[in-house]
């Protein structure tokens, strides 16, 4: 039997960043993978799908040519070479992951793994057996008993990237961010797009001033959107898809050739072993403790099977701290309430902390500062207006309570608030420091401006 000091299962951006950053602190360390190295991020989620959404950017400033005093006679799609890019930059990404795992001396055991009692994970009929065992198998597309997906006419996320041909008319159900990102890329693509969400905003995690303005601009550009609303049932026995939608007025039936469902995830815990070992979940969740340990000495937990935020980056900072703690190293237990959220859709999302009503709700006296995007002089030279950032305040001590980006690029601007909130920064001091100028980051700057009766662009 094989042994090592630690084994990750899953070698998805939290497993694999594990391996890397055990073996760094010195740990004879093994990855065990069923499918590809880079798990759904890298394969089927983050990378692949910032590629289909790059080539529909680029299409949309094709179309609009002319507002840059551009001339382009012909241009077109090919929509399986579009599909053909993004699973090529997703095998350069996977084959990335490889070298990373050669480099740092991580052995990759190919195959599906259970856990066994006594600190051991069996791989296809071999056992191993570490000092430390990291469970990070993270999660799939969930299905909804009303909408079973048949990966034809109703599908995941996962068959939404590699679809045969383009449809003439897809439904979006759910608008979180996998929703709102393919429903972006389909309709610059050209097909005709309704998104069914279940609450009273799409991107309902998001400060209401944001969803407001997603939505005007996702309809400006022909995206049907209905709130309030719910598919109760699917009938695929037709050439296309007809699904029913209960909203408030009553039942509607939408007709489309694919239904595509991005109503949230569900955890891969099944079969891996845990009943077995003992470890006890919690509402399709692992728990575990600061440090990523669950009820069973030796076994731990990271990513999207844990209680915490399912996204990419929070599972890579886990397993850091995860493994920092397993080697003796003072750490600190991560900050759930400052954690970036991305949305790449167009115009892009991006927020961090506390949304203006749950700041509200908490009993905070709040300066709100907004500054927008039509007054940028980089996103008029851009020909990107369409957005605004929003700062929230604590009035009494200048704490940065949140802070809520719509719009071209804010996904590569959110780091500012996220770090200044680490470092306890108050308004007056994000004020003091100097932007470049014109960046759309300085519209930052301008909004905590706003905030302290001091904007001088507005």
């Amino acid at each position: 039997m094989s042994k090592y000091d630690i084994i990750v299962l899953g070698s998805g951006p939290g497993g694999y960043v594990t391996a890397i950053r055990a073996s760094q602190l010195g740990f004879k360390t093994a990855i065990v993978e069923k499918e590809n190295l880079g798990g759904v991020c890298l394969n089927w989620g983050c990378i692949p799908t910032k590629a289909l959404l790059k080539s529909a950017q680029v299409f949309e400033y094709l179309k609009h040519a002319e507002d840059y005093g551009l001339s382009v006679k012909e241009y077109d799609k090919d929509f399986n070479a579009v599909v053909k890019r993004s699973r090529g930059v997703a095998e350069g990404m996977s084959k990335g992951v490889q070298f990373l795992m050669k480099k740092n001396k991580i052995d990759v055991i190919n195959g599906y793994g259970t856990l066994k009692p006594g600190k051991k994970v069996e791989v296809e009929g071999t056992e191993y057996s570490a000092d430390h065992i990291i469970i990070a198998t993270g999660a799939r597309s969930r299905e909804l008993p009303s909408l079973p997906q048949d990966g034809k006419k109703v599908i995941g996320y996962r068959e939404a990237m590699t679809l045969p041909k383009q449809p003439k008319k897809m439904i979006v159900v759910g608008s979180g961010a996998i929703g709102v990102e393919f429903a972006y890329f389909y309709n610059s693509m050209g097909t005709e797009v309704t998104i069914v969400e279940f609450l009273p905003n799409v991107v309902p995690v998001e400060d209401e001033d944001v969803s407001k303005q997603l939505e005007r601009s996702f309809k400006k550009n022909g995206i049907n959107i209905m709130t309030s609303a719910e598919v109760t049932q699917v009938d695929t026995s037709g050439e296309g898809v007809k699904a029913t939608v209960k909203t408030k007025k009553g039942e509607e039936i939408l007709e489309a050739d694919i239904i595509l469902s991005a109503v949230g995830i569900k955890t891969n815990i099944e079969n891996i072993g845990l009943e077995d070992v003992g470890i006890a979940v919690d509402r399709d969740k692992i728990l575990v403790n600061d440090y990523y340990q669950t009820n069973i000495p030796g076994y731990y937990a990271i990513g999207d099977v844990t209680p915490g935020q399912a996204l990419a980056h929070v599972a890579s900072a886990e397993g850091i701290l995860c493994v920092e703690k397993i080697a003796g190293m003072h750490v600190e237990a991560l900050d759930y309430g400052n954690i970036p959220g991305c949305t790449y859709a167009s115009p892009e999302i991006a927020s961090v902390g506390l949304t203006e009503k749950q700041a509200k709700e908490k009993g905070y006296e709040l300066k709100i500062g907004k500054f927008p995007f039509s007054a940028s002089g980089k996103a008029s030279a851009g020909g990107n207006k369409d957005g605004f950032v929003k700062v929230i305040f604590d009035a009494k001590y200048g704490e940065w309570l949140g802070c809520h980006m719509i719009g071209a690029g804010v996904t590569d601007m959110i780091a500012e608030a996220v770090l200044g909130r680490k470092l306890e920064t108050t308004g007056h001091e994000v004020l003091k420091a100097v932007h470049p100028h014109p960046t759309m980051s300085e519209a930052v700057m301008e909004a905590v401006a706003d905030a302290y009766d001091e904007v001088i662009h507005l």
